[in-house]
């Protein structure tokens, strides 16, 4: 672990960074601590593994939100500090997003270059009068806070050392707004862009609509708030498409491409192709309590409990050339 602070009399002192701050760069003076992290000119830097970031805010007593801009491209590798490159696109990783000792949210990356947003709040309590605020992107399977049994469910389904190459490309420090207005309903797209929810990254920040759940599960993340989903439950409604032909080996392309398609429109015209949630894991504690599910023709209604405390694992049941999508959340 590094840091920045002054080392001798004759070294200057860094004042902490006065909210509203919006770090780009990993030079920026606020940026006190460094644990295996390589600091950047135009993001604040990119983990070499799970690592963690400290920043010297002055919040005054007041709480403060913090909001991160994550993402991976082909240096996000195991090792990519010593030339090493060829990163997995196809399996996911999965990422912890601690702040002062506490699991905050995790999100779900996969594909190329996918993006994330993390957003959480701190109480005044949580900040030090020092004013330190540390951030911590963990491997899921690190740490605690997370159960043992979502750990053995996820083993062999994520890549290891998943904070591998992490890219932090921006953070901000700012108060919480005294009224957060969002719609009752966001679609699947700007469900992950808010945060809510994590399916494996934004290729796209700018995409808007349905939400392709490639990975086959996504976490729904703690509610900001007076923000969406703040209202105590959240529907989340999920369908499914065929699997485009390029996810599939060539001998399928050539034999199987036409009929998949066919069976898939075959079920959606009978009404018979919404997905299946297979279960629901609270990270902290293992499977959740009874959950609601309802099929109205080819979508699912799945209806949970706005998460306070621990993001939520939901996993889809598998079938066959069929990927389930998220079409949309409301906030009941």
């Amino acid at each position: 672990m590094t840091g920045t602070g002054p080392i001798t009399e004759l070294d200057p002192v860094i004042l902490p960074a006065i909210p509203p701050v919006h770090v780009t760069s990993g030079r920026f003076p606020a940026l006190q601590v460094i644990d295996r992290l390589h600091r950047g000119s135009q993001i604040v830097g990119r983990f070499e593994t799970s690592g963690l970031v400290g920043f010297k805010v002055s919040a005054q007593g007041r709480p403060l939100r913090v909001q991160m801009s994550l993402s991976m491209d082909e240096r996000s590798v195991s090792g990519w500090h010593t030339g090493r490159t060829g990163p997995d696109f196809t399996t996911p990783r999965c990422v912890q997003i601690r702040s002062q000792g506490r699991l905050r949210q995790c999100v779900l990356l996969r594909g190329r270059n996918p993006h994330a947003r993390v957003a959480f709040d701190l109480t005044p309590e949580e900040i030090p009068d020092d004013g330190l605020i540390c951030v911590e992107a963990l491997d899921i399977m690190e740490g605690d806070g997370v159960c043992d049994e979502v750990r053995t469910f996820l083993s062999g389904r994520v890549q290891e050392d998943g904070a591998a190459g992490l890219r932090l490309n921006k953070i901000v420090f700012e108060e919480p707004p005294a009224v957060d207005y969002d719609p009752d309903t966001l679609d699947g797209s700007r469900c992950e862009l808010s945060s809510l929810i994590s399916g494996g990254g934004l290729a796209n920040v700018n995409r808007q609509g349905v939400r392709v759940l490639r990975s086959g599960m996504f976490v729904v993340n703690p509610v900001l708030r007076d923000t969406f989903g703040a209202s105590g439950r959240i529907t989340l409604r999920l369908g499914t498409k065929a699997e485009a032909a390029s996810m599939i080996p060539a001998t399928w392309r050539r034999v199987n491409s036409e009929l998949r398609w066919l069976r898939h429109a075959t079920r959606k015209l009978l009404g018979t192709a919404a997905p299946t949630v297979e279960r629901v894991y609270s990270l902290r504690d293992g499977v959740a309590g009874p959950f609601g599910q309802t099929v109205h023709g080819n979508v699912t209604e799945l209806v949970l409990p706005s998460p306070t405390v621990s993001p939520f694992l939901v996993v889809i049941e598998r079938v066959p050339g069929v990927l389930p999508t998220l079409e949309s959340g409301t906030s009941d």
